[in-house]
């Protein structure tokens, strides 16, 4: 029977932490280098020598000390789930700043194992390490290794389960803190031991160095035990006051001075440093690509030739997924019957769904991008540069990372992006990042951003996706000054960002990053922009036209026919109904297939007369005289016309006739101004659930609207054709979808880390703004006679 060890990952966030979980347990999780990326617990299975290995991923966290949530989160789950063993992944090229964490866990008394990683680094840094003497000197089992490479993880394994099989107690390790430290200590405990109140979960020494620490957590924990909590803050009170009068320094930092003196008494013995002076590779790299000159301007460039790599290489496949639905939308029209339920499926799910899914291609290599970036250190870099603007729009360094995270590149999503600024301590910066992350271009807009693009900037798409870019950070640092000089004023606070060595991002890594987010942007898809689509082409079909109107729309194509078949030249050459649909099924064989034998024997002139037509449609009639089947075909063109102008004007009067088209009518009150018609406005409603659904009401839309029998394409060329369009019309509906609401899930993530005041302050502001700026830019652009 295999026994089962529960083991739990902590080390610093940049120690390859999360790339050590995914080499163990082959789980597929984001890995990034910058700090904050893994928010919660994850849990991970590996089987290895008859044990089965529960490993479990801690947030990254510095310390122990109850300052962030990522370090309450970590210290709850050791504490609480009681791990039978904690690996320490410890970052080899900064020995001595990742040691600290392992010293607190020591202090705590975990049962701890030390994992040296990136020791390849280290070596190229000309950093060597005794991996014997630092073992004996912490007294723990260490292994080293290099996570992204799967170098060493085979040992790791193998050390944790020959530690496990010896079932190691806890057992806290103290240090001396000095003199005064020690004694307090000493008193503090003697009196938590005393006390049959206090959770003996926690061990009695640690509970009395958090309580000298000052930690939040552990000294509400006294309130359960008044009178002797009393005591314990008395004799806090009185080692502070004593430390400061002596040392004129705080008993936090006075202990936090003799871990590092405790680590460094160990570093110098095992950690031997062959090259003292030399700059190593990342600091070299930084001498440029975060020179305050050029690094911005290099900045920039990455950031262009992204984009031009990104529209350049994915035109290809997105013709092929064009291509793809439209032969889906030609079988399900030839299998199905004319009704309800043909309706649904082409116009509902193909053009709905479809319309998103069309561009997987360039969101997929939008993510690879990214996911190069965030792998190989450079992402960190971006952070760093752009906090030298952030700090004077009075957002805080650490607001780079909310922004970064929900798509200051392109491709992010606004919910972890609101997730993150939790590490911004400052309440007024805090919610600040909050009001204006919905202003980034998050991976939800790209589709609406790609379809506009597709059908009115085809030529400078990725001069578009650019400007797009330095768009968004401009309103949102904009609207973040103007926040924070009136609503939220405040002091700014500092900040200090750690920047991870540059790395090769490995291929598999890579692949596995942009499979995770293209995968759940697949899934949106077929879930939420699903349903959302079926409901919205509910809300666009029904009442729909009432029995007297559908009527005399009927009667307008008995009287075309009619016209058509008593027209001089027409007559006696197409005789009666019969043969009038035999001629339009011909002809749009013919214009289908280009096979005119398919059109059926026996029936030549009607055959010559699809024929001309079809010629006559692709090069226009000169001045020659013309033969008797062209005349026809000039009068049946004419005749297909005037049908699809009846069967057009039937569909508009049918979907201004449902309940979602009396909605989008009403809107126009508000919006004509923007000159967004009722689609639009259906669209711009629906991109509240998510803003990818613009794109699939769109296109739900526009094929409700098209004729039967007639080719739509795609939903870029269907507006790119529509005289109501143009690339005014585009830019404003872009820049109104970049600005207006944030979708249903960051509003929820907001009220969550706010309040539902905040969450509503949100919406109704970012509405505001989106409208001043699209009315605006539709205007000025009229002004300036771009809208003809």
């Amino acid at each position: 029977m295999k026994r089962k060890i529960t083991i739990a990952l902590a080390g610093n966030p940049n120690a390859g932490k999360t790339t050590a979980f995914n080499a163990i347990t082959g789980a597929r999780q984001h890995i990034a280098n910058y700090p904050g990326v893994t928010v919660e617990k994850k849990y991970g299975m590996v089987h290895h020598r008859d044990f089965d290995i529960e490993v479990v991923d801690l947030p990254g966290t510095y310390s122990l000390t109850a300052y962030s949530l990522e370090e309450i989160v970590a210290r709850n789950f050791i504490v609480d789930e009681r791990p039978g063993l904690v690996v320490d992944i410890v970052d080899a090229s900064n020995l001595d700043r990742n040691l600290y964490l392992a010293v607190q866990l020591k202090e705590l008394g975990v049962p701890l194992l030390l994992a040296l990683n990136m020791m390849d680094v280290a070596e190229s840094r000309g950093i060597a390490i005794d991996v014997k003497a630092l073992s004996e000197q912490f007294g723990l089992p260490v292994v080293p290794m290099v996570a992204r490479s799967n170098r060493g993880i085979k040992e790791l394994l193998d050390k944790v389960v020959e530690v496990a099989q010896e079932d190691p107690e806890w057992r806290m390790a103290p240090i001396s803190y000095g003199m005064d430290i020690d004694r307090a200590l000493d008193e503090i405990s003697g009196i938590i031991e005393k006390s049959s109140v206090f959770d003996p979960k926690y061990p009695t020494r640690w509970r009395a160095l958090k309580c000298l620490e000052g930690d939040s957590q552990i000294t509400g924990l006294l309130k359960r035990d008044p009178a002797l909590g009393k005591e314990i803050e008395a004799r806090c009170e009185t080692l502070y006051r004593h430390m400061m009068n002596t040392v004129e320094e705080e008993p936090e930092g006075v202990i936090a001075d003799h871990r590092y003196g405790y680590i460094t008494a160990i570093t110098k013995q095992v950690v031997k440093r062959k090259i003292e002076s030399r700059l190593n590779v990342s600091d070299k790299m930084d001498k440029v690509l975060t020179n305050r000159a050029l690094g911005p301007a290099l900045m920039i460039a990455i950031l262009y030739g992204l984009y031009a790599f990104t529209f350049w290489a994915s035109e290809v496949p997105i013709s092929w997924f064009e291509t793809f639905f439209d032969v889906l939308k030609e079988g399900v029209t030839s299998i199905l019957p004319e009704g309800l339920l043909r309706s649904l499926i082409v116009s509902g799910v193909i053009d709905g769904v479809g319309g998103v899914l069309g561009f997987v291609p360039l969101i997929m290599l939008m993510f690879f991008c990214i996911a190069l970036m965030e792998d190989s250190g450079y992402m960190a870099r971006v952070a760093y540069m752009l906090d030298r603007v952030l700090r004077w729009f009075g957002l805080h360094g650490n607001s780079v990372m909310s922004l970064v995270i929900s798509g200051g590149i392109s491709g992010g999503c606004a919910v972890p992006g609101v997730m993150a600024t939790r590490v911004l301590k400052d309440p007024k910066e805090r919610i600040t990042t909050l009001l204006v992350i919905p202003f980034m271009n998050c991976g939800a807009k790209l589709p609406v951003y790609a379809m506009l693009i597709a059908a009115f900037f085809a030529k400078d798409r990725a001069r578009m996706m650019f400007l797009l870019t330095l768009l968004s950070w401009g309103f949102a640092l904009f609207a973040a000054k103007l926040i924070r000089s009136t609503l939220l004023r405040g002091p700014k606070t500092p900040f200090v960002m750690e920047l991870p060595p540059y790395r090769a991002p490995t291929l598999k890594g890579l692949l596995i990053h942009t499979w995770e987010r293209t995968w759940e942007y697949i899934k949106k898809a077929g879930t939420i922009i699903l349903a959302f689509s079926v409901v919205l082409w509910t809300m666009m079909t029904f009442p729909g036209l009432s029995p007297e109107k559908r009527a005399a729309f009927e009667q307008d194509r008995r009287e075309a026919r009619q016209a058509f078949l008593a027209s001089p030249r027409v007559d006696g050459v197409i005789q009666g109904a019969a043969q009038l649909t035999a001629l339009n099924r011909m002809y749009l064989t013919l214009r289908q297939e280009k096979d005119i034998q398919t059109a059926g024997a026996g029936e030549g002139h009607l055959a010559r007369v699809a024929e001309a037509a079809l010629h006559l449609e692709e090069t226009e009639p000169g001045g020659e005289v013309l033969k008797p089947h062209e005349a026809v075909a000039i009068r049946y063109l004419e005749f297909r016309n005037r049908m699809n102008q009846i069967e057009g004007q039937e569909q508009q009067a049918a979907l201004k006739g449902t309940i979602a088209g009396r909605m989008g009518q009403w809107l126009e009150i508000i919006t004509s101004p923007l000159g967004f018609e009722y689609r639009t406005n259906i669209a711009l409603v629906g991109g509240f659930a998510a803003k990818e659904v613009v794109v699939s009401t769109l296109g739900t839309a526009y094929s409700l609207g098209a004729s039967d029998g007639e080719e739509t394409g795609s939903i870029s060329q269907r507006l790119q054709q529509d005289p109501d369009w143009n690339p005014l019309q585009a830019f404003t509906l872009i820049i109104f979808t970049m600005l207006y609401v944030p979708c249903i899930a960051t509003v929820i993530c907001i009220r969550r880390e706010s309040s539902w005041r905040w969450a509503l302050f949100s919406i109704g502001f970012n509405l505001m703004v989106a409208y001043g700026v699209s009315l605006v830019i539709r205007q000025g652009g009229m002004l300036l006679g771009l809208g003809d």
